[in-house]
């Protein structure tokens, strides 16, 4: 019987994307063992999860190249038949090369790419190409001859006290946005989301979804609003119970970060802003009712993978130049 164990050390939203590998290996192997390696702070999204055993979580805050030692060691006791690291960085190449795994597996851009039994190209497709590479589609790549060509979605597992939690902000129609991002450029403007706000049928609740740090964007946007009956839920809610908020939600507006992940992994409808980056990355929305935004042609996007601080150009048109009914697409198909 294979062992298997994924490591992605990276942020929140890879570690969401990642969980399609756990769901196709489950797939073809219901009876086998699945472990996942991922960085602290994000082991609540893998709380309860149907498909994990074990799940290892990396301090890189203290003492992380002490705790990689002790992880590799763990996990080479544990004596995985595959291991297949997601990560391109070192550290996890180093606990791949350090397991004894059978199949060692993973990018050609990780340093330690050399031991891997199997490793796969890392690239990201062209905004001119025909089809664009998702992250999933890429993730597969990795494990498709041990099971078929056809990513899985992500998914997540929000647990009855999850559902609980939120519940009593289900009693009547409701939509979610969540407006922040770590980067400034993939973040579209407070102002711009207040636009969306007040053009938004009147009959929805509205919740917006937050770290505590980014609180006080969701309460700039109100206020620039003529809708002043919104909830601020930031930093009210775990990982988890957002995404259990999210599943019921008639429309979710995400940037392109996290929460859009949140939604694909609970296949809730989602309305994916994109400014800077750009769907040729791969991490477009995946749920069967979605919608990505962003500015067609402009000659500086995407100017990064991630984002920046402030725009390059001093412009932000990405974001700027977007129109506000393009986000409504939805309401013309309401029941």
């Amino acid at each position: 019987m294979p062992k298997f164990l994924i490591i992605q050390t990276a942020f929140i939203g890879d570690v969401v994307l990642a969980t399609a590998v756990a769901e196709k290996l489950h797939a073809h192997y219901p009876d086998a063992q699945i472990d996942f390696l991922l960085r602290k702070g994000n082991e609540a999204l893998l709380k309860g999860h149907p498909y994990l055993q074990k799940v290892y979580v990396w301090n890189k805050q203290a003492g992380k190249l002490k705790d990689l030692w002790r992880i590799a060691r763990e996990v080479r006791r544990e004596k995985y038949t595959h291991v297949i690291n997601i990560h391109r960085h070192a550290t996890s190449g180093f606990v791949t090369f350090f397991s004894g795994a059978q199949e060692k597996r993973g990018f050609n851009k990780n340093p330690f790419s050399w031991c891997y039994t199997q490793k796969a190209a890392h690239f990201f497709s062209k905004p001119e190409d025909e089809h664009y590479i998702h992250e999933t589609e890429r993730n597969q790549w990795l494990i498709d001859d041990l099971t078929d060509a056809l990513p899985a979605r992500p998914g997540l597992y929000p647990s009855p006290e999850d559902y609980e939690k939120v519940r009593g902000y289900k009693e009547q129609p409701y939509l979610c946005i969540a407006p922040s991002s770590v980067w400034f450029t993939k973040r579209y403007p407070a102002a711009r989301w207040a636009e969306l706000l007040t053009a938004l049928p009147a009959h929805y609740k509205i919740y917006f979804l937050s770290g505590p740090e980014d609180a006080v964007m969701a309460d700039e946007i109100i206020q620039l609003s003529d809708r002043k009956e919104c909830v601020n839920l930031g930093g009210k809610l775990s990982l988890m119970q957002s995404a259990a908020l999210m599943q019921d939600a008639v429309m979710n507006y995400t940037n392109d970060s996290g929460p859009l992940h949140f939604a694909s992994s609970v296949n809730a409808p989602a309305t994916a802003v994109f400014c800077s980056t750009h769907e040729c990355f791969g991490f477009g929305p995946l749920s069967e009712k979605r919608r990505l935004i962003e500015l067609k042609g402009l000659y500086c996007k995407p100017c990064g993978i991630h984002g920046y601080n402030e725009c390059p150009q001093g412009h932000f048109r990405c974001a700027n130049d977007l129109i506000t009914n393009d986000l409504l697409w939805w309401t013309s198909k309401e029941i």
